[in-house]
């Protein structure tokens, strides 16, 4: 990527606390996924405790709701955002106890039918700020 890159969470703030963390540690172990230069490397302290490398850069969380979810996603799909990477996390997901519920539901599910919690979004910074500029960070 050429321009400098930027990841947000947006999460649904109506959510309890527990799904809030929940939707939170979802999005960020799928996003790392698919970008791991995110993670940083290892590093052993003085005592010579090797500790696993996290995130390089800040994940700001931001405050959304349902409907803004839900237009931050059809956003996503538009051409001029198409080099993102967008991550959802829907009730539908959240209402699943396996990966082939979650397949099988989701498969019989229209985009209308179900609602996001949250959304982790990465790619050129600009575009990123141009979605999600304008909220507040999540306290």
């Amino acid at each position: 990527m050429s321009n400098e890159a930027k990841c947000v969470m947006v999460i649904d703030d109506q959510l309890p606390l527990g799904l809030i963390a929940n939707t939170s540690a979802i999005l960020g172990i799928t996003l790392g996924k698919y970008i791991p230069k995110l993670a940083g490397s290892s590093v052993t302290d003085r005592s010579g405790v090797e500790h696993i490398g996290i995130v390089k850069t800040p994940v700001p969380i931001l405050k959304g709701n349902t409907e803004l979810l839900r237009q931050l996603r059809e956003k996503g799909l538009h051409e001029a955002f198409a080099d993102l990477i967008m991550v959802d996390f829907s009730d539908v997901a959240q209402n699943c106890k396996t990966y082939q519920e979650y397949i099988t539901k989701l498969q019989q599910t229209s985009k209308e039918d179900y609602q996001y919690l949250g959304l982790a979004i990465y790619g050129e910074k600009k575009k990123i700020n141009h979605l999600t500029g304008d909220l507040p960070l999540l306290r």
